[in-house]
């Protein structure tokens, strides 16, 4: 086999990895909190988060998969700390809308990314795109006001925690550019994860235990009346580092406009499958929304790339 085509093979199967873990999680996610009786967004995103501390530390001491990057200062592991609190913050409000919203409503919603990502952009660093670029957004927030209305599932809080934990992940995204901004101070998303995952482990587990004060002994009777409880749980929490590893290498390992291209088609894969699986009614306004929605989302990524 030549080695273009080992290549293509290799991106290939990080693709359907990244998929995999992806939509796997996600889908995990739903399962627990709405069909298993799991109702601990916070403890499950703590799960989250010490999976991706162990995982990270042996991925990167031991398997050296990317080299290690040493925190050098008080000041960047506090900037690492800020932003750990906010990544926190996206994750849970995401888990705890999965209680309430099907998953095919939850990706549209999220699909809004880029929205406030240009918004947090402009207001934290001043930072101008052309008219045709933020143009090109009004189809992705007019596709999600209408996939609400047409939305048989709507539910008010749990799309108010979507929103925010949206909003979260965009204004996590424009900080890290802004607190990791020097040479010395920029660090890979592994090694961010590394970081991050024990600070968050820290902010969550106080948490989880004054805010889901029973989630011990009902883990616990859970595991004895479901067989698989734990084995689930395992895997989802495995399945979000997964999902953050095979990020880094679909990115590494891709041009930005494919892997544009492929996050865009993974939300529409993500949303067909979970419709398959759990079955939540759907209506041709709601699919019409999000279809808006994606087209926005892809006419802003080009519009930015052709205006940059």
């Amino acid at each position: 086999m030549s080695s273009s085509k080992k290549q293509a093979l290799f991106i290939a199967s990080l693709v359907i990895l990244w998929y995999s873990s992806n939509i796997g999680v996600l889908l995990l996610n739903k399962l627990l909190l709405s069909n298993y009786g799991f109702r601990f967004p916070i403890f499950l995103t703590m799960c989250h988060m010490s999976a991706c501390a162990i995982l990270s530390y042996f991925s990167i001491v031991f398997f050296k998969i990317v080299p290690l990057q040493v925190v050098k200062s008080k000041p960047q592991l506090l900037k690492i700390a800020t932003l750990s609190v906010v990544f926190c913050g996206s994750v849970v409000g995401g888990n705890i809308s999965l209680r309430y919203l099907p998953v095919s409503f939850n990706q549209a919603v999220g699909a809004t990314t880029p929205f406030f990502t240009a918004v947090f952009a402009y207001l934290m660093t001043f930072k101008r795109e052309a008219w045709v670029t933020y143009g090109a957004l009004v189809p992705v927030v007019v596709g999600v006001i209408i996939a609400s209305g047409g939305e048989p599932g709507f539910h008010l809080f749990g799309f108010i925690m979507c929103i925010s934990a949206t909003a979260a992940r965009a204004f996590k995204s424009v900080l890290q550019g802004i607190l990791l901004s020097s040479e010395g101070e920029k660090l890979n998303s592994m090694n961010l994860l590394l970081y991050m995952s024990p600070i968050a482990v820290l902010v969550l587990l106080p948490a989880a235990l004054i805010m889901e004060p029973n989630v011990l002994d009902v883990t616990l009777e859970l595991g004895r009346k479901h067989k698989y409880m734990w084995l689930l749980l395992l895997l989802n929490s495995t399945m979000a580092y997964s999902a953050n590893l095979t990020n880094f290498l679909v990115t590494k390992h891709t041009s930005p406009l494919t892997l544009q291209v492929l996050g865009n088609a993974k939300g529409a894969v993500a949303v067909v499958i979970s419709i398959f699986i759990f079955r939540n009614p759907v209506t041709f306004v709601g699919i019409a929304g999000y279809s808006m929605t994606v087209l926005g989302v892809v006419a802003y990524g080009e519009a930015k790339r052709r205006f940059r």
